[in-house]
């Protein structure tokens, strides 16, 4: 099981602006960057579409939680961005893969993959990732696993600054109603008992805070592809971006392999 650390330096040749967006895939790694609001799907949609074409899935969203989570245990109002810089440099963050392609996150060595995903660290992950300096923090990282595999990477300002120049940039949306109760679903079935009321006034607060925070706001790329997945089930959302991926790259879905772009997934 490899483990891609994000804290260690990474390799000064990070994606440049106005590199070639036409060679073919057998030349450089594809880029697929993939944004959005809280519940529009990205994460389980960029996760069945990397997996169909042999790429790597990165879950930013999931960093961002975790550097949250930590915020949290460490007792730190996440609106307090001086504090939550100072607990960056001890802060041992990475993720690993299973054989299914999940994405796990690993806190100072702790598995924290199940402890992420709940509605308070949803609105520490939204404050902390409105911190110049936890952006700045992972920047780099996440271009780096970019430059090295074929990477379908989900987020909210992936195509406006972390990917600018992405082979392929999506913009998924859909109703915050749908948005709310897809993610109250989600939160039924591992227990929690947040009502639909709750979850849609978080949804409606972290909407709010992701398209005016100071720092690389939620919104689309001009150059984006937009997808409302409102009235697309989960399958229906997959065969549109595949779609999309297969006419962008030229490749048919199991074409690809990730292990085999770049360093793969060894940092």
């Amino acid at each position: 099981m490899t483990v891609q650390n994000l804290t260690e330096p990474v390799d000064s040749g990070a994606i440049q602006a106005g590199a070639d967006q036409t060679a073919p895939v057998s030349n450089r790694p594809c880029s697929v960057a993939i944004d959005g609001p809280a519940g529009a799907g990205k994460s389980s949609i960029a996760k069945a579409a990397a997996k169909r074409f042999g790429f790597i899935y990165v879950d930013t969203g999931a960093i961002y939680r975790t550097v949250g989570l930590a915020a949290q245990r460490a007792g730190i109002p996440p609106e307090e961005a001086a504090s939550v810089e100072a607990i960056l440099p001890g802060l041992q963050i990475a993720f690993d893969y299973g054989a299914d392609g999940t994405q796990r996150m690993i806190l100072n060595g702790e598995d924290v993959s199940g402890l992420i995903r709940t509605p308070e660290i949803s609105r520490y992950a939204s404050a902390v990732a409105a911190v110049p300096a936890v952006r700045a923090f992972l920047l780099g990282l996440q271009r780096d696993m970019a430059q090295k595999c074929s990477v379908v990477m989900d987020g909210r300002d992936i195509g406006t600054v972390v990917l600018p120049d992405a082979g392929l940039k999506i913009f998924l949306t859909a109703s915050v109603e749908q948005r709310a109760m897809r993610r109250f679903r989600e939160l039924r079935q591992k227990g929690d008992a947040s009502t639909y009321e709750q979850v849609l006034a978080d949804m409606i607060a972290r909407d709010e805070l992701d398209t005016t925070r100071a720092a690389a706001p939620l919104r689309a790329a001009d150059d984006a592809v937009p997808v409302d997945t409102s009235e697309l089930t989960l399958d229906e959302s997959v065969d549109r971006i595949c779609g999309l991926i297969a006419d962008r790259f030229g490749i048919a879905e199991g074409s690809a392999n990730a292990a085999d772009c770049g360093a793969g997934r060894d940092a």
